[in-house]
């Protein structure tokens, strides 16, 4: 009985010892991970943005669920170093943020996303048009309202380009109107849904819709592609489909709670990574043209990309002066968000995912601009 004692407990010692060790064999294979990123951007980003005329970049980079590298590099505005507190607005990355806000609201039974929007918001230009009645809540998220991008480019006037649910359409207004029934439907500001709902929860605390006193001194100044600085946008009113000014850091929060599906019902989760609609890209008009994804479209708030049994999330955005983008590997828990205040931007995007190494089969789609 005394051996068999002696026995147990030097097996729950050896157990111990193995799990003390694990968690700081687990950190430093992390922190290995960081210096080798930080070493490689801290090399040559700079010169990229030298050679492509961009003021500043902030990226941050999750491995494996795992923020493992976030910083910034040159300057928010003339004479001021960027760092990871300098704000950025992210233009159309604003858009899966919104998306997720609809979808709390909708796992909490706020609402549902075929329900009709009609019944508690109509758009007073499209009042007396019946295909308003077959506007719901996903066809908004997935971009399948109908509307142009912008009424402006309708005369001010917002109308239908085709009939709800016909055909793929990016469209900011979508957004927008699907925010304004989210509104009416819970008859909550949805700023302060936002807050509720997705930034409290997930501790994005330097993350909002519209302008407040801890923007001074913060905010990264755009700059056009000719090096013109521009004024910053800035809005006392929120939008749903833009102008949200936040960190790298805190959009790596909402990535990793959008990766692990944080408080969505399952069902809810699926729909957002589930292409709802088809969007090829025209070098993708059969699936036999090398690099295309084995599935492209949009779900709820994100492009979706299917990659040899891979599931992938991006969004990219386009101010003036500010070009912003994000991605996600859902299978490998992977994701880079990378911030510029520059229309120069997207030229820097692939050569800083090349640095970073990750998700290859992703970067070489995004290279040949089939994803």
């Amino acid at each position: 009985m005394k051996n068999t004692v002696k026995l147990l407990a030097a097996a729950l010692y050896v157990l111990a010892a193995s799990a003390c060790t694990s968690a700081p064999d687990r950190s430093n294979t992390v922190a290995r991970r960081e210096q080798e990123i930080r070493s490689r951007l801290d090399r040559d980003v700079p010169n990229l943005l030298a050679a492509y005329a961009i003021p500043s970049v902030s990226i941050a980079h999750v491995e494996a669920d795992k923020l493992v590298f976030a910083a910034a590099y040159g300057s928010q505005s003339p004479g001021i170093p960027a760092n990871t507190k300098t704000l950025y607005n992210i233009a159309s990355l604003s858009k899966p943020i919104s998306a997720e806000v609809i979808l709390q609201a909708a796992s909490r039974g706020q609402l549902t996303l075929d329900e009709p929007m009609y019944r508690y918001w109509v758009d007073p230009d499209i009042a007396n048009d019946e295909r308003s009645k077959l506007l719901t809540p996903r066809l908004a998220l997935s971009h399948q309202t109908g509307f142009p991008n912008w009424r402006s480019q309708t005369g001010r006037v917002l109308t239908f380009k085709r009939a709800p649910g016909e055909a793929f359409g990016y469209s900011g207004e979508g957004y927008e109107y699907v925010a304004r029934f989210t509104e009416k439907r819970t008859a909550t500001d949805f700023e302060a849904l936002a807050q509720n709902l997705v930034f409290d929860p997930i501790g994005m605390k330097e993350t909002a819709y519209t302008e407040r006193p801890w923007f001074d001194g913060r905010i990264a100044a755009p700059m056009d592609a000719q090096g013109k600085a521009l004024k910053p946008q800035l809005t006392r009113k929120w939008v749903a489909s833009d102008m949200i000014y936040t960190t790298a850091s805190d959009y790596a929060r909402f990535m990793l709670s959008v990766m692990r599906g944080d408080r969505l019902a399952k069902g809810l989760a699926n729909e957002r990574s589930r292409v709802q609609v088809v969007e090829r890209s025209a070098k993708c008009s059969t699936n036999q043209a090398p690099g295309c994804p084995d599935e492209a479209g949009f779900g709820l708030g994100w492009e979706v990309f299917r990659i040899g049994g891979e599931l992938f999330l991006t969004h990219d955005g386009s101010d003036p002066g500010v070009s912003t983008f994000v991605y996600i590997n859902l299978t490998k828990r992977n994701g880079t968000v990378i911030l510029t205040n520059s229309a120069n931007g997207p030229r820097i995007v692939l050569p800083i995912l090349d640095l970073l190494g990750a998700d290859p089969v992703f970067v070489e789609c995004t290279r040949r601009e089939t994803c």
